[in-house]
């Protein structure tokens, strides 16, 4: 399994300019192919969806597909796929919703691990409903999570726990499934923070135990917005708030106003193109994932080996605070008595984009007592192993 980085690389007009774009993390450049498929539906012809004209039409198939895709990408059915304007408006909404339900007394397990996507929104429900929020701590040692602390929190009372696949500072990626079980076991629904997760390994909803489960397709080579996955039958059993004319159908009755038919399109595209960087011989899309996604972990291996590598040979000037046994190739790092927003302006002056910040990190930053500025490294797929030796010459000049 190979990808060839130099046909994968020409679709990325963006990569023309001589950049290196090591901010993955915080969304990723864009392929033709998806642009492609945003300008086709935009300029249709297209309007509101129906089955008469062929605007109406064009309408409808742009949702078919994109259900379609993301079904494939996350092994959920189709009519279990939500689409959103961003991964924090689904979390939003769907806090409100869940927490209709919700009692005095009754409890949710939150952890220090997360972005704030999958923190405030649940807090401030919880607020609203006089609950009682429980919270999980990191290891500060491993930058991993005290999975003992899930038994002793989780209780009759649990009504939600809401954890990352991935953390999107320290690359961290929590044993999702075993959390799932104990929280199962109480009776409790589990929401996952797939954000990062998605864009470095091939997602499995069902496998991994979530029961609510959100991406960013702009975080693996698609445009801005957001997805949900869930089992239909679970959908089924929330009931949002929502205008009297329009449909109470599942998944449409979780998704406001007219969607948005070309970023549909082009996150639908963007599935495609994933599965195509090396797809092997299988002819489904989800087995050609598979095989692209396998490809991409081997490659991105490669290169934080040697970022590492090269990251090590700079001794005590360099903390790196991804620690885990088990993480994306996503590293933070804080440099000794250096600003690590200096840091990032010395390496763009050299066409190295490499984001310093806490990254809507509030818990993990807080937790490990980080700085309000950290430098992160996050790969991509079209990442080269040149690109990581320029970050690293460029780091190494700025400590000097």
């Amino acid at each position: 399994m190979a990808i060839d980085l130099t046909a994968l690389r020409a679709h990325f007009p963006a990569l023309d300019h001589g950049l290196a774009f090591f901010d993955g993390p915080g969304g990723t450049q864009t392929p033709r192919p998806v642009a492609d498929a945003i300008v086709a539906t935009l300029t249709g012809p297209l309007s509101n969806r129906g089955a008469v004209s062929t605007s109406e039409l064009n309408a409808e198939h742009a949702v078919t597909r994109f259900r379609a895709a993301y079904a494939d990408l996350l092994n959920v059915p189709a009519a279990g796929v939500v689409h959103g304007r961003s991964a924090t408006q689904l979390t939003y909404d769907f806090s409100r919703h869940l927490a209709k339900n919700w009692q005095a007394g009754d409890e949710i397990v939150l952890s220090r691990l997360d972005h704030d996507c999958n923190v405030r929104p649940w807090i401030q429900a919880a607020e609203r409903t006089s609950v009682t929020v429980r919270w999980i701590e990191i290891d500060t040692k491993t930058t991993e999570l005290d999975l003992d602390a899930y038994a002793r929190v989780l209780s009759p009372r649990t009504r939600l726990v809401a954890v990352t696949a991935a953390s999107n500072v320290l690359g961290t990626k929590p044993p999702v499934r075993r959390i799932a079980d104990l929280a199962h076991e109480c009776g409790a629904l589990v929401f996952v923070d797939g954000v990062h997760y998605a864009a470095h390994d091939l997602v499995d909803v069902p496998a991994m135990g979530a029961d609510l489960f959100v991406c960013s397709p702009y975080k693996f080579l698609g445009p801005h917005c957001g997805v949900l996955a869930a089992a239909p039958e679970l959908l089924e059993t929330i009931q949002p708030d929502k205008l009297l004319p329009s449909t109470n159908a599942v998944p449409e009755r979780f998704e406001y106003g007219t969607l948005p038919y070309e970023m549909l399109a082009g996150a639908a595209a963007a599935v495609d193109f994933l599965a195509a960087m090396d797809p092997g011989t299988q002819p489904g899309r989800r087995e050609r994932l598979a095989h692209s996604l396998g490809s991409l972990h081997d490659h991105e291996r490669v290169l934080r080996a040697r970022l590492e590598e090269g990251l090590r040979t700079l001794g005590d000037a360099v903390t790196l605070h991804s620690k885990a046994a088990d993480r994306t190739p996503t590293l933070l790092m804080t440099l000794d008595g250096r600003d690590a927003r200096q840091a990032q302006l010395h390496l763009a002056a050299r066409d190295v984009l490499a984001p310093a910040g806490s990254f809507y990190a509030h818990e993990p930053f807080t937790a490990l007592g980080l700085p309000d500025a950290a430098l992160r490294v996050g790969l991509a797929p079209y990442n080269t192993v040149e690109e990581v030796d320029r970050f690293l010459d460029g780091l190494t000049s700025f400590l000097g």
